[in-house]
C-alpha cells in the first residue's frame, strides 16, 4: 500500500514551511501567487488527497489538561505544548479554549458549554475520562499519552530513558536511582522501561530501593524530597539520579545542595523535558529534549489527519551539561548552543 504524502512531505520538497502548504491547500492569504501555485502543483505531482482537508469543520477547539497536570511542576512543559496548538489553530482560523478536568467533573457537561468542534488531551487521563470522550462522537486528539483507538503523538519517552541512563553508566556511575512519578502516566511507564534496558544491557541488578516513585498528591515538589531523603539515606546511596521531568531533576539539585553533597562530584543528575529552566541551573542541568512545540502541532495536524497516520512518535536528543559530567568529561564540554 503506498504511503500516504503527508503535508510535511509538501513543505520539504518545496523549501517552505508547514504553514505555507497549509494555507495554499486551504486557499488561505498570507502566500505570494507564484509561492501558492508551485506548493500545488508539488502537492498534485505528490499525490496528496486533497479531499483529506477538513479544517471548514472545526471552528472550535478545545485544549484539555488533567489537573494533576495544572501545577507549576508539569505546566512548562504542558503550556509549551497548548501554545504549538494555539499556533496551528490561529494559521487555520479556530478558535481555541481550555478545560482542566478530573474524575470528580461531569466532563462531558463540561465540554457541551465550550461547544467544541474537535478535542486535544494532554497527558496522563484516566480510563473513565477516556471513555466519556468516546460518547461525544468528535475528533480528538491526544498528547503525551496512548490509547489503542485514538489518534496519539507522544515523544520517544523509551528512548529517552534509556539514553540518559545509558550516559549516566558511561560517566562511571553504577547507583542509578531512578526518581519518578506514578506510572499511571503513560510517559513515565516508557522513561522506566528505557532506564531498566539500559541497566539490563549493561548487566547491572539494582535494588528496588533505588527506584522511588512520588504519589500522585497536590503537593508533588515535598512528595519528590520525601522520596530524595529516603533514597539519599540507603546505606549506599546513589551516585546518579535520572529524574522523571526537569522539575523533579531541580528539586533533587535542592536537596543536594541542602545536605552539602556536591553536583556532579558525588552525585550525577539528569532530568527529561529541556524546560528553559535546565540551563539556568547551577550547574546547568543536563536532559533529555523534546521538541514540546512540535508535539502539539503535531496533534492538531493529526486532527486534520493531515499526517496519514494515526501514532506519532516524535524523536528525542540528550542534551550534555555539568550536572552529569565525570571529571574527565567536564574538561571536554562545549557550551550548548
Amino acid at each position: 500500500m503506498a504511503k500516504k504524502t503527508r503535508i510535511k512531505d509538501i513543505a520539504s520538497a518545496c523549501g517552505v514551511s508547514i504553514a505555507a502548504v497549509s494555507r495554499a491547500l486551504k486557499g488561505q492569504p498570507g502566500l505570494g501567487e507564484e509561492t501558492r501555485q508551485r506548493i500545488l502543483a508539488i502537492a498534485q505531482a505528490e499525490g496528496y488527497d486533497f479531499g483529506r482537508l477538513r479544517s471548514g469543520r472545526i471552528k472550535r477547539l478545545l485544549f484539555l489538561l488533567h489537573r494533576e497536570h495544572n501545577i507549576a511542576s508539569a505546566l512548562p512543559f504542558y503550556s509549551t505544548v497548548m501554545l504549538g496548538v494555539a499556533e496551528s489553530c490561529r494559521e487555520n482560523d479556530i478558535a481555541m479554549s481550555f478545560l482542566p478536568i478530573g474524575p470528580e467533573d461531569s466532563v462531558v457537561e463540561l465540554i457541551n458549554l465550550h461547544q467544541p468542534d474537535a478535542l486535544i488531551c494532554a497527558g496522563y487521563l484516566e480510563a473513565e475520562i477516556l471513555a466519556e470522550l468516546r460518547k461525544l462522537a468528535l475528533p480528538v486528539a491526544l498528547v503525551d499519552l496512548w490509547a489503542a483507538d485514538f489518534p496519539c503523538v507522544n515523544p520517544d519517552n523509551f528512548h529517552g530513558g534509556f539514553i540518559a541512563t545509558r550516559h549516566l553508566l558511561e560517566q562511571g556511575r553504577k547507583r542509578i536511582a531512578f526518581l519518578g512519578h506514578s506510572q499511571r502516566h503513560y510517559s513515565i511507564r516508557q522513561r522506566v522501561e528505557g532506564y531498566q534496558q539500559a541497566l539490563f544491557e549493561a548487566g547491572l541488578t539494582l535494588p528496588e530501593e533505588y527506584q522511588v516513585e512520588a504519589p500522585p498528591v497536590k503537593n508533588i515538589e515535598q512528595a519528590l524530597v520525601d522520596g530524595l531523603d529516603k533514597l539519599l539515606a540507603l546505606p549506599q546511596p546513589p551516585d546518579a539520579i535520572f529524574a522523571y521531568n526537569d522539575i523533579a531533576a531541580l528539586v533533587a539539585m535542592r536537596v543536594c545542595a541542602r545536605k552539602g553533597i556536591r553536583v556532579p562530584e558525588d552525585i550525577a543528575i539528569v532530568g527529561f523535558d529541556d524546560i528553559d529552566a535546565a540551563t539556568w541551573a547551577h550547574p546547568a542541568l543536563t536532559t533529555v529534549a523534546v521538541d514540546k512545540h512540535e508535539l502539539g502541532q503535531d496533534a492538531f495536524r493529526l486532527l486534520l489527519n493531515e499526517q496519514g497516520e494515526r501514532n506519532l512518535l516524535l524523536p528525542v536528543r540528550l542534551v550534555v551539561r555539568e550536572s552529569s559530567l565525570s571529571a574527565a568529561s567536564h574538561s571536554q564540554l562545549r557550551p550548548t548552543p
